[in-house]
């Protein structure tokens, strides 16, 4: 199957050896970032850094100040952790495809705790009234456009044959925060989806559109929530937070605000991941491949957006969709999308291959195996500037055997 490693532009800039290493892994091709979210990250072979840290979410590489005199929220430029590389994605991409390798652009859209501390309107807010920075909402008209442009203007950079558009969809609770202290009271995933609804002003008007009363569905969501926090529960199936899918939400929600909130929220993302994808065909041209990190259930939040798989599958050309976790991960992402599948539908399974962070580079090639039995058609490998060398020799022996 093709494959493809995730980089980070600086991951290559400085590293004269970075492209071949990574040609000799095996893969026919690198998904490099270029627009992404805040992160602290390791550079375990470059010789001039060990650690990056990128303070805020950023595009690296020179945005257009013309395209963008009109909106007002705009990308933020990369700072110091590109050695002042203003156009680090280009000087990456440029190694990688002399060294053989076909790039495609990996871009974070709906991630962004800078905009969301200086433009605080522009959040998710819960149902208590917590705002959550690092997550746009993307009901918002001056988000959807903001979303919009950077996924046209990040996506076809000079030389990509494709992109991966991350984040294109509902922030939540989850979020891979500083000191993070919220582990106190596990939530399952019904309990999840209610700490992750929106009530800012304009997803109150978009429930009352449809017929709730906002403060009505937001008193709910908290007596839903209220056994969790007085019990520690968790989604273990007797417990207050308990279920999972839609049936756990309902019995904590009930049937009419399930089914009202999922009809917002999963019409809203719809619309926006349409929106985004025709953007991004636009600018490209014909034969740019467009694919989504996404979750075949629709209500998901994060970074693998919640889709409902057979409107997805009419706009972009494939998924990329998680698959680290056993047989059982895998066949819970991959089945849902068989009915949906069209002749030239890709479906990458996305692996981790950093054993330090949970993978198992070690089996990549029987799990690469069980995942095409599936119907995964391609292969993506998380990520191959984190990982250690001996994970590294791991996927050479899997991809080269």
């Amino acid at each position: 199957m093709k494959t493809s490693a995730f980089l980070y532009p600086w991951d290559v800039v400085g590293d004269p050896a970075a492209a071949d290493r990574v040609a000799a892994l095996g893969v026919r091709q690198v998904t490099l970032a270029s627009a992404y979210h805040s992160t602290r990250a390791l550079t375990p072979r470059h010789p001039g850094r060990r650690v990056v840290t990128a303070e805020h979410a950023a595009v690296l590489y020179p945005p257009d100040a013309e395209r963008w005199r009109s909106h007002a929220l705009r990308p933020y430029p990369a700072g110091t952790w590109t050695d002042g590389d203003q156009d680090a994605y280009g000087t990456a991409a440029a190694a990688l495809a002399a060294a053989g390798l076909d790039v495609h652009t990996w871009v974070v859209l709906a991630h962004n705790s800078r905009m969301g501390a200086e433009h605080p309107d522009t959040s998710v807010v819960n149902a208590y009234g917590d705002r959550y920075p690092w997550a746009p909402c993307i009901a918002q008209p001056t988000v959807r456009a903001y979303l919009v442009e950077l996924a046209a203007e990040a996506a076809p950079r000079p030389g990509a044959r494709g992109t991966e558009l991350e984040s294109l969809g509902w922030y939540g609770l989850a979020h891979l925060h500083a000191h993070d202290k919220i582990g106190g009271v596990p939530l399952g995933d019904a309990a999840q989806y209610l700490m992750s609804l929106c009530f800012c002003p304009h997803c109150r008007e978009g429930y009352a559109g449809l017929g709730a009363d906002p403060d009505r569905l937001a008193a709910a969501v908290r007596a839903a929530l209220a056994p969790a926090w007085a019990g520690g529960a968790t989604d273990t199936g007797t417990d207050a937070g308990s279920g999972s899918g839609a049936d756990g939400v309902e019995r904590l929600l009930g049937a009419e605000f399930t089914a009202l909130t999922l009809n917002w929220r999963t019409r809203t993302a719809g619309s926006l991941q349409a929106e985004a994808i025709a953007a991004v065909r636009a600018a490209a041209g014909p034969g740019f491949q467009v694919l989504m990190h996404a979750d075949p259930v629709p209500y998901r939040c994060g970074a693998n957006a919640g889709v409902d798989p057979a409107h997805i599958l009419g706009h972009a050309d494939g998924l990329v969709l998680p698959c680290t976790g056993g047989p059982a991960a895998r066949e819970a992402v991959l089945a849902p999308l068989a009915a949906h599948r069209r002749e030239h539908t890709v479906l990458a399974a996305n692996f981790t291959v950093v054993a330090g962070m949970g993978g198992s580079p070690r089996t990549l090639a029987a799990d690469a195996a069980h995942a095409a039995e599936l119907g995964a058609t391609e292969l993506r490998l998380y990520h191959a500037g984190l990982a250690s060398d001996a994970d590294l020799a791991a996927v050479r022996a899997a991809l080269r055997p």
